[in-house]
C-alpha cells in the first residue's frame, strides 16, 4: 500500500510529513499494519504489543483516527459487592483496569467489609445530560425580555431539537442572564447513551431557530457552564449525568475485624480531612473518586476525560449512637454510558457483560454499581490511613520492583 506522502511546511522552510490517511481505506487491516510500519520508520520503535490487536480494525471507525492499534492495561477484578439498588441488585464482580498496584486491593477489602455488613444502599435521582449555549442582545432589557419570554417556545425548541434524534429527549430550559448575554441550559435525557454528540447536534439545531424567531444578534454553542470534562461547583445541582447516592450501615466489630480501626478512628479522620478540603478551597469532598472512576471507565469503554465531571462529590462518615458508623457518597454528575462511544468495542463490552448492564436501563444500573465502588474504595482508603497501614499497602502491593 502506498504511503501518503503529503507534507506540512515549517516556518524555518523545512517540513514534516503528516500521518498516512489513506481515504476512505484508513481502517483496512492493510491501512492500519502500513501507517503502524511508517510511525516505527519515524520513530525507530518496533510496535509489537500494539499491532498485536484483537479488535477488527474496521470497529474502531468513528472512535479514534489515524489507528496503528491497540494498547494493553491489566485488568483486574473485586468483589464480592453487594448492592440494594433500584436498578442495580445483587452481588458483583467489579473489572478495574490500573497499573496502580495496591488500588484493587483496596477497592475489594472495602467491598469485602460492606457485603459484610449487609450490603450498600444505592438510588438514582436525575438522569440526564446538557448543553449550554450562550446568546449575545443588544442590552440588558432585549436580554431580560428573551429570558422571560423564552419557555412559552418550548414546545416549538424541543420540535426543532428533536428532529435531529431518535433517542434524546429535551426535557427543559433553564436562563441564565449574565449583562447582556443569557446562556440557556438545554437538559436532555439520552437513554443508556452518553449523548453527547447527539445532544449537541440537537441543540444547534434548536439555537438557529432561535437565532430566526428573537432579538438575539449571535450565539455561541458552548458557554462552559454545561461542565463538560471539567470540574464545578454548579455540578452539585445534577443536570450532567446521573446523580447517584450509595450508602451502608458498618458495625463497629466490622470495622475492627476488617478494616482495624475505631468507629471513632474514621470519623475522626474523616473530620480532619474535611478541613484540609476546605483550607484548599477543593470542590467537593472525596479520598479517591477518581482512581475507581478511571479505573472502571478505562475497563467499561467509558469516555475517560469524563472523570473531570464525575469524580465530583461528597462522602460522608457519620458515628451513630450505637457506635456504629454510616458512610456514603453522593456523585451529582456521574457520566457513564453502556451503549456508544466505545462501549461496543472487544475488552470493553466483555467488561459491561460481566457487570449485567449490556441492555435496557444498563447505565442507570452501571451508576449504581460505580457509587457501590467508590464507597468501598473510600471506607478502605480512610481506614489504612487512620490505622497507619498506608504505606505499607502500597510497598507489598505498589511497587513494580523488576528483578535485578
Amino acid at each position: 500500500m502506498l504511503i501518503d506522502s503529503e507534507k506540512v511546511s515549517v516556518r524555518n522552510g523545512s517540513s514534516a510529513a503528516l500521518v498516512p490517511r489513506f481515504g476512505k481505506q484508513g481502517y483496512s487491516h492493510e491501512a492500519v499494519a502500513a501507517r503502524r510500519k511508517w510511525v516505527e520508520e519515524k520513530t525507530g520503535v518496533t510496535l509489537q504489543h500494539v499491532g498485536s490487536c484483537t479488535l477488527s480494525c474496521e470497529q474502531m471507525r468513528g472512535n479514534i483516527e489515524n489507528p496503528i492499534g491497540t494498547i494493553q492495561m491489566p485488568v483486574g477484578i473485586a468483589g464480592p459487592l453487594l448492592i440494594h439498588g433500584s436498578y442495580a441488585q445483587g452481588t458483583f464482580y467489579v473489572p478495574l483496569a490500573t497499573t496502580e498496584g495496591a488500588l484493587i486491593r483496596s477497592y475489594e477489602r472495602g467491598m469485602v467489609t460492606l457485603t459484610r455488613a449487609g450490603g450498600v444502599t444505592t438510588r438514582l435521582y436525575l438522569d440526564e445530560n446538557r448543553v449550554s449555549p450562550v446568546f449575545l442582545f443588544a442590552d440588558v432589557g432585549a436580554a431580560h425580555d428573551f429570558a422571560a419570554h423564552l419557555n412559552q417556545s418550548f414546545p416549538t425548541i424541543r420540535r426543532e431539537a428533536e428532529s435531529t434524534t431518535r433517542h434524546g429527549k429535551l426535557l427543559r430550559l433553564e436562563c441564565h442572564p449574565v449583562g447582556r448575554e443569557v446562556i440557556i441550559n438545554f437538559c436532555y435525557f439520552t437513554a443508556d447513551a452518553h449523548g453527547m454528540n447527539m445532544i449537541v447536534k440537537a441543540t444547534e439545531q434548536a439555537c438557529r431557530w432561535i437565532m430566526l424567531n428573537s432579538a438575539a444578534i449571535d450565539f455561541c454553542l458552548f458557554s462552559g457552564h454545561s461542565s463538560e470534562k471539567h470540574g464545578s461547583g454548579a455540578l452539585f445541582a445534577g443536570g450532567k449525568g446521573k446523580k447517584v447516592v450509595a450508602g451502608a450501615r458498618i458495625a463497629s466489630s466490622l470495622l475492627r475485624q476488617y478494616l482495624h480501626i475505631t468507629p471513632a478512628q474514621l470519623v475522626d479522620l474523616w473530620r480532619h480531612t474535611v478541613i484540609g478540603h476546605l483550607h484548599a478551597n477543593a470542590i467537593g469532598y472525596n479520598g479517591h473518586y477518581a482512581n475507581g472512576l478511571t479505573a472502571l471507565f478505562i475497563a467499561c469503554g467509558q469516555d475517560v476525560a469524563n472523570i473531570a465531571n464525575s469524580a465530583i462529590g461528597i462522602t460522608n462518615f457519620e458515628l451513630l449512637e450505637n457506635q456504629d458508623v454510616y458512610v456514603s457518597v453522593t456523585l451529582p454528575s456521574l457520566t457513564v454510558a453502556t451503549v456508544g462511544g466505545g462501549t461496543g468495542l472487544g475488552t470493553s463490552l466483555e467488561c459491561l457483560q460481566m457487570l449485567g448492564v449490556v441492555g435496557k436501563a444498563g447505565a442507570p444500573k452501571l451508576a449504581e454499581i460505580a457509587a457501590a465502588t467508590l464507597l468501598s474504595g473510600e471506607i478502605s482508603m480512610a481506614a489504612a490511613i487512620a490505622s497507619g497501614e498506608f504505606v505499607n499497602a502500597h510497598e507489598s502491593y505498589g511497587r513494580n520492583r523488576p528483578e535485578p
